[in-house]
């Protein structure tokens, strides 16, 4: 070994979202003299994610890999771990589940495995084919961690993970990259807003539909009213579509990728996000630094972040008219909405620190690499 130990982070697609966009502020704030890293996309690497890495020593590998089953690439995975010879392979989702096999016949010593969402077509994780996969991986690694309190007792009880070998690891946020909001001017927009990848699991149709809803029941405050959804996907074309075809073009704002997101919470007055499943979404933390009261969907780990009543406020997914209602107290009043997003940013502030997530994540790879096979009990 060549300097600290290495860790190959494998994922499907090294793109722009939130568990990987974590997973690059981990790598640049975890100390250089701890551990080396290097990132296995299966598929591909979008350059705006590589120019996000800010260490120089940080090799990128994209694998192309076709869609399918595409069983070559076991040996494909097993060529670049003998090549890059890591201490530990950190896998993460479904996508990267299987490729533990060519990891340990490679002799990696160390391999992690991370629950962070689930898919839109399996918003529960109880699809048969796919928690067999996942209950013959799971003894295979010597850690599978959720970030979500949901998503951990999902895999000890569905899939079968011991407590001693899963844990807890929630996201961060760095609060200092968002300024405290000063109080808006009488008259001003008012900007419901959402930063998500427009993709099946984040139904942002779901959100068009409750905004089209709240003009009607506020016709009074509409000319001041709008929605602005922040974020590329397969869906940007389809909802600009359907935002067209409800006659919503001048009301509603689609930003695509935008790199400023601190500028562009700081037009919104209340954020939404209307996931039918979700980890621990780094964007609802990002919009609580933001001081934004939240409206969100009850799933998965979103109730460990916003206090409901107290930081925002929590909605059955799927259901427009229940976003709607809990949107409107925050565009009536704009006191309460302030109220509400001072409570979530100093709950970010006391439990949701950048600096608190990068010391666990290092903590475990300490943990795991001090055992000589990596097998010790996760601090659960």
């Amino acid at each position: 070994m060549n300097g600290p130990p290495l860790i190959v982070h494998l994922l499907h697609r090294l793109g722009i979202g939130g568990m990987e966009i974590q997973l690059i502020e981990r790598i640049n704030r975890m100390p250089a003299q701890a551990f080396r890293h290097a990132l296995v996309s299966l598929t591909e690497i979008e350059p705006a994610m590589a120019q996000r890495i800010r260490r120089s020593d940080v090799e990128l590998v994209a694998l192309h890999k076709p869609s399918g089953l595409a069983l070559g690439l076991h040996r494909e995975v097993y060529r670049v771990l003998r090549r890059l010879r890591p201490e530990v392979l950190h896998a993460y989702n479904l996508a990267a589940l299987e490729y533990v096999l060519p990891a340990r016949w490679a002799g990696v010593a160390v391999c992690i495995h991370g629950s962070h969402g689930r898919e839109a077509d399996d918003p529960n994780g109880m699809r048969r084919r796919h928690l067999l996969l996942r209950r013959a991986a799971a003894p295979l690694y010597d850690c599978c961690y959720a970030n979500s309190r949901d998503m951990l007792a999902w895999l000890r009880d569905a899939v079968q993970v011991s407590p001693a070998k899963s844990c807890f690891l929630p996201n961060g946020v760095d609060p200092a990259r968002f300024g405290r909001r000063s109080t808006p001017l009488h008259g001003a927009p008012i900007v419901i807003g959402s930063v998500s990848r427009l993709q099946a699991v984040k139904d942002p149709y779901c959100l068009v539909e409750a905004f089209a809803i709240l003009r009607e029941r506020l016709p009074h405050l509409r000319p001041r009213l709008s929605l602005q959804i922040a974020g590329g996907g397969p869906l940007l074309e389809p909802l600009r579509e359907r935002v067209r075809s409800m006659g919503l073009a001048g009301a509603v704002r689609l930003l695509g990728e935008r790199s400023d997101i601190p500028d562009v919470l700081d037009e919104f007055r209340v954020f939404a996000l209307t996931s039918i499943a979700e980890g621990c979404p780094g964007a609802v933390l990002e919009a609580m630094a933001a001081g934004l009261p939240v409206v969100a969907t009850r799933v998965g780990g979103v109730p460990d972040i916003v206090d409901d009543g107290v930081t925002g406020r929590l909605v059955p997914p799927s259901q427009p008219c229940a976003i709607a209602a809990a949107l409107e107290p925050y565009v009536i009043d704009a006191a309460l909405a302030a109220h509400h997003g001072a409570a979530g940013r100093d709950r970010v502030e006391r439990e949701f620190g950048m600096q608190t997530m990068v010391n666990a994540y290092q903590g475990l790879y300490e943990r795991l690499l001090r055992s000589t096979a990596g097998r010790v009990a996760c601090a659960g």
